[in-house]
């Protein structure tokens, strides 16, 4: 029998998606419920998984945008999958050349220090599943691999792939890329679309105005370089700069409310609960999932809840409802060395905070000049639900609770404001 798997609806008003990748060859065995196919639509990147085991046969190629409820691959169920059967788990390009398993001659000791980031390795989205089942970190697997030491047929394979690449005689090479002419044309994403036109409307559509200002980060870094240990032991995740940030931010909403407010239509939404949505990057695109409900949550509730989104966003698994909703936006540019920005207001929300690196800078300190890591802030702004006073003030409460963290107890208010009932 042969079962046609069809796109599945990602949710409302999505008409189309993109194929984003097939996990599976075409032609070979698979399994029910394995996911053979990654789609993107212009919200999130969903999966396809077969409804029955057999032989597969693909008939749509990847990068190609098909409608909701298109055949995009069928399967032979006829075709029977043996027990012992392996079915298709990784492409051939994932699969190691005989070369490359020679390769390995001898492993050394080498520190964690020299470990290379995340950001330095590329995952497959099937490789990265499989270490995901068998519980291997990508701190595991890079500190594995540079553990190995070189070996001649190393050296033999690089010169090899190099040969393919031909340089002048009379050139000098001063980087790893340069001195070709080739260009490459791709389509865009669903989801970049869908990116570029909602950042144009925000210009179009929106009196946007950003408000500057710069907060002193020594007690938030005194605060986690002696807690830091404590509080991940205690609670299992790191204690980092957002979570003050989103806190600070939740406290600084109850004040000004106006900036928890959006506009529909002829009115204007407030709302007493704060949905904080933070922007972040991922191998396909800025995404911007929503923590619920911030201002319930404790510094390692935030944590965990950022730790959670953030994996998924990075593992392309985020559902449209956890990026749905929010009703003030937190960016962090400062991650990638940005010293001050004007960010872009998420719609339909009025206002976004951006973070931006720490400095350590001379400043003015009881009159004496003292050196402090200083981060500037930056909160843009729609003026037509929010005032300049109250940008202004929303900003400078946000400040004076990041270099007073104990305000954060008392609704904003110093210890002794709250003692007094002021």
């Amino acid at each position: 029998m042969i079962v046609e798997i069809k796109v599945p609806s990602p949710g409302e008003s999505i008409t189309e998606v993109q194929i984003a990748s097939w996990l599976v060859e075409d032609g070979s065995l698979v399994k029910k419920d394995q996911e053979i196919a990654e789609i993107d639509s212009d919200k999130a990147t969903l999966s396809i998984s077969a409804e029955v085991s057999g032989k597969i046969k693909l008939l749509a190629e990847e990068g190609d945008t098909v409608d909701i409820g298109t055949v995009v691959c069928s399967i032979d169920s006829n075709v029977e999958v043996p027990k012992t059967a392996v079915v298709a788990e990784t492409k051939k390009e994932d699969a190691p050349t005989e070369k490359e398993e020679k390769s390995i001659s001898a492993v050394e000791e080498k520190s964690a220090d020299s470990i290379p980031s995340e950001s330095d390795i590329h995952i497959s989205p099937l490789a990265r599943k499989l270490m995901q089942e068998k519980n291997i970190s990508e701190k595991d697997i890079t500190a594995f691999y540079k553990s190995l030491r070189l070996g001649t047929k190393d050296v033999e394979f690089y010169l090899g792939a190099n040969d393919k690449i031909p340089l002048k005689q009379d050139s000098v090479q001063t980087s790893s890329w340069g001195g070709t002419r080739n260009q490459e044309v791709k389509k865009m994403s669903l989801l970049r679309k869908k990116l570029a036109q909602r950042l144009v409307s925000v210009k179009n559509e929106t009196a946007m105005l950003t408000t500057f200002n710069e907060v002193n980060m020594t007690s938030i870094m005194e605060i986690r370089k002696k807690y830091k240990e404590q509080f991940k032991e205690q609670h299992g995740v790191g204690l980092g700069f957002m979570s003050f940030f989103t806190k600070a931010v939740t406290e600084a909403l109850q004040h000004f409310p106006q900036v928890n407010s959006m506009i529909n239509g002829d009115e204007i939404i407030s709302y007493d609960y704060a949905d904080i949505s933070v922007a972040v990057s991922s191998p396909k695109g800025l995404v911007v999932p929503v923590i619920r409900n911030a201002e319930t949550l404790s510094l390692a509730g935030i944590e965990k809840e950022i730790k959670a989104l953030a994996v998924k966003a990075r593992n392309g698994k985020l559902s449209l409802e956890e990026m749905t909703g929010g009703t003030f936006t937190i960016t962090n540019g400062g991650v990638f060395g940005s010293m001050l920005s004007t960010p872009i207001i998420n719609p339909p929300q009025s206002a976004i905070l951006g973070m931006h690196n720490i400095v350590e800078r001379p400043i003015a300190v009881n009159g004496k000049v003292e050196i402090h890591p200083i981060m500037y802030l930056a909160l843009s702004y729609d003026h037509r639900v929010i005032d300049g006073k109250e940008s202004v003030g929303f900003l400078v409460k946000i400040k004076e609770m990041l270099e007073n963290p104990e305000r954060m107890l008392f609704s904003g208010k110093s210890p002794i404001e709250s003692l007094l009932g002021f």
